[in-house]
């Protein structure tokens, strides 16, 4: 099997650039790491987080951009400077993998969305939880049918930060259905569809900052029902009640918590599932304890940086579109209120 040439370009504070530079490193029978570049200040930003390139060759952007044996880019910059990255390396004819949501207004995703279908190169969004052995699951138990009709969805992400950190969500419209609540938009996205309407529900909470959008709510109207997403940076213990609900006509799929740590050095990972079908809630009434199933442990990117792989050697069809990947960013723009 072949090697991939790789190189990141860039990495940020609050993202996801410290994780999937190990990955990377780490499945060297797949990816040969070129090296990597630090664009924007970011080595003098981010102090702390650049010590993950250690040991590996430090590039310019041109460097990386122009050498043709390059031929994958992992973009993990900021998330105001993601477009103008991903524009460069679909220019370069590269494939990208790029953190989510990939830009800052339509007009830049759009331009990039343009070239990569000039390039027809992979264009791959780290929507970690396109990843998630729970969430794959579910949403292939839909899929089949088992479920019938789907009536809502109800996804929830919350975490607590600091102030500073809310702060900083000020940077998006949105503040944190931009930041987090993407991943949300994206598992409604992929079961739903388009939604009729939306309405968004994002706010400042005024604890302890007088900017940045830290609670964000949106519903997505559908025929005669709502699916929502609700994002919250205040939220303690948050981490642990992440959750998906999806409700059919003949059943309900519960994910709670959507990813749990096993360990202290929060690597490994598992999900949990409980599912109830219309025979047992009829049979069993309001006791109905339904199904639980718990995954195997996995790491939270190893499954999406081999799947880039598979896709760029055409081992495996990437089913996320281009046109799919620019329907969900202005449905993350609708839920932004932007």
């Amino acid at each position: 099997m072949r090697k991939i040439r790789i190189a990141q370009i860039g990495t940020s504070k609050y993202s996801h650039g410290n994780g999937i530079f190990p990955v990377l490193c780490k499945f060297n029978e797949i990816f040969e790491v070129v090296g990597y570049a630090l664009p924007e200040n970011e080595r003098t930003k981010f102090p702390k987080e650049v010590k993950i390139f250690e040991g590996y060759r430090e590039l310019t952007v041109e460097e990386i951009l122009s050498d043709e044996t390059i031929e994958a880019v992992a973009i993990e910059t900021e998330e105001i400077y993601l477009s103008k990255y991903a524009l460069m390396a679909a220019n370069a004819g590269k494939h990208i993998h790029l953190e989510k949501p990939g830009a800052t207004s339509l007009a830049d995703f759009e331009a990039v969305i343009d070239a990569m279908r000039k390039s027809k190169k992979i264009f791959h969004i780290g929507y970690m939880y396109r990843y998630n052995p729970a969430i794959i699951e579910a949403i292939e138990r839909v899929r089949s049918g088992e479920l019938g009709n789907i009536i809502s969805v109800e996804a929830q992400m919350d975490c607590y930060h600091n102030a500073p950190v809310r702060k900083w969500l000020s940077t998006f419209k949105g503040g944190m259905m931009f930041f987090l609540g993407c991943h949300l938009v994206d598992i409604i996205y992929s079961i739903q569809g388009e939604p009729d309407e939306v309405v968004a529900l994002n706010t400042c909470s005024k604890n302890g900052i007088d900017e940045g959008e830290d609670h964000g709510f949106a519903l997505f109207k559908y025929n005669n029902t709502y699916s929502f997403a609700k994002t919250s940076a205040l939220k303690v213990g948050g981490f642990i009640s992440r959750q998906l609900v999806i409700c059919g006509e003949k059943g309900t799929i519960e994910i709670k918590p959507i990813e749990q740590y096993t360990d202290t050095e929060r690597s490994a990972m598992i999900s949990k599932t409980r599912s109830i079908s219309l025979e047992e809630a009829t049979a069993s009434g309001w006791n109905a304890s339904g199904e639980e199933r718990i995954t195997d442990e996995y790491l939270r990117y190893d499954n999406m940086m081999t799947s880039f792989a598979e896709f760029i050697r055409k081992e495996r069809r990437n089913p996320y579109t281009l046109d799919y990947e620019l329907g969900l960013y202005k449905l993350i723009l609708k839920a932004c209120n932007a």
